[in-house]
């Protein structure tokens, strides 16, 4: 069995598929590693460093891509520079284990269904206690809302903590954080290390004991309806419901020094939940930095990949976080692909049961065919714009 670790050729990805550490563990488990020449570098991983622990160094793209029996990356095959898609480089039959956005990108799938791969999506992986080792999404959000409040501290022309100086007492910085999923609980945590007020909004009642657990006030909306998905998840509301809770939320983004909002739906657009009003009514000075950037931003004023002022307050929209701290995302992330890729390979042969509630939820193609209904559906909504178009 050989498991190939490919380079990562986006310009913003700074992670790997696995560590040296978690190499070693699969060596040991006598599965032959491959790892692409240059493939933990950005990572600050040597190519000697995988090699001290068994791992073989691979300098031919296409040998290792198409001699591999599963394939684990970071982010979805690209597009190559001298044409074609990585896609076209795996074997037929073989296995991809990666980030692969199937429900934002549904035709990426189309492609690996039509080259017979087994494709497991890394953002499908079930929320469950079971699966929690694998669940790679909550392990990088974790270190977006970490990040979040650092990039906001660095912006922020005021201290964080109250101080008392013989030249005064500067008060704390108040810190409305928007979301309480991981991001928004790490981001909760780090601002409250850092000594600020903190409040919390999030339209799932259910994380309002989380939220006071970490020392913040939970700013609560009364709505009638429910607001929880499968697996915990928020699930989107309706207009009204909408309009209700920017009703309530307007009063805490005016008062707030800091706004972080983390709001996302997979394969749709973020939900709008700071509107220009709201940024009108900051105080100069202020700063917002929007989570949700690349899929269209929680904030109306936000910019994928910008820092810009608007009317005197600084708007962040930072993309893709975890890669800016590429040992430690790499360092979870890769335990979270080797517990998966346990589950998958037993006494050195992989063995792909779809009665396992985690394989089948992960695995969106599979022996030619697109298998997650979810993933069908957005191809089917690509394709009708198409035909509208």
């Amino acid at each position: 069995m050989r498991i190939a670790v490919a380079k990562e050729i986006e310009v913003c990805e700074r992670r790997v598929a696995l560590n040296p550490d978690t190499v070693a563990r699969l060596v040991k488990q006598g599965l032959e590693v491959w790892v692409e020449t240059g493939a933990g570098e950005r990572s600050f991983f040597s190519d000697s460093a995988y090699e001290a622990v068994g791992a073989t160094i691979i300098s031919d793209t296409a040998q290792l891509w198409s001699q591999a029996d599963i394939l684990l990356k970071v982010s979805p095959p690209q597009e190559r520079e001298n044409g074609g898609s990585e896609v076209e480089l795996l074997r037929e039959g073989s296995v991809l284990i990666s980030f692969l956005n199937p429900l934002g990108n549904p035709v990426v799938a189309q492609q690996l269904a039509n080259r017979k791969i087994t494709a497991l999506s890394m953002e499908l992986i079930p929320r469950t206690t079971r699966a929690q080792s694998m669940d790679a999404l909550s392990s990088q959000a974790s270190l977006a809302g970490y990040k979040a409040v650092l990039i906001a501290a660095a912006a922020l022309p005021k201290y964080f903590p109250m101080l008392t100086t013989a030249a005064g007492t500067i008060a704390p910085a108040k810190v409305f954080i928007m979301g309480a999923g991981v991001a928004g609980l790490q981001a909760i945590a780090t601002a409250r290390r850092l000594g600020a007020v903190v409040e919390a909004f999030d339209i799932r009642p259910a994380v309002k004991e989380e939220v006071q657990s970490l020392g913040a006030k939970f700013v609560e909306v009364k709505l009638e309806e429910e607001t929880t998905a499968a697996g915990g998840y928020a699930k989107e509301i309706s207009e009204a419901s909408k309009q209700r809770t920017q009703e309530v939320v307007a009063e805490h983004v005016k008062n707030a020094d800091v706004v972080i909002t983390t709001a996302q739906v997979p394969g749709r657009t973020a939900p709008r939940l700071v509107t220009e009003e709201m940024v009108a009514q900051m105080k100069p000075g202020s700063v917002i930095v929007d989570l949700a950037a690349d899929q269209g931003g929680n904030c109306a004023c936000t910019e994928a990949g910008k820092d810009i002022v608007w009317n005197g307050v600084t708007i962040i929209g930072p993309i893709n976080l975890p890669s800016s701290m590429p040992i430690h995302a790499s360092q979870l992330y890769s335990k979270n692909l080797t517990s998966l890729v346990q589950l998958l390979v037993k006494d050195k042969a992989l063995q792909i049961d779809f009665a396992d509630d985690i394989v089948n939820a992960a695995c969106i193609t599979h022996a030619g065919e697109i298998r997650n209904q979810r993933v069908k559906d957005a191809l089917k909504a690509v394709d009708n714009q198409l035909v509208r178009d």
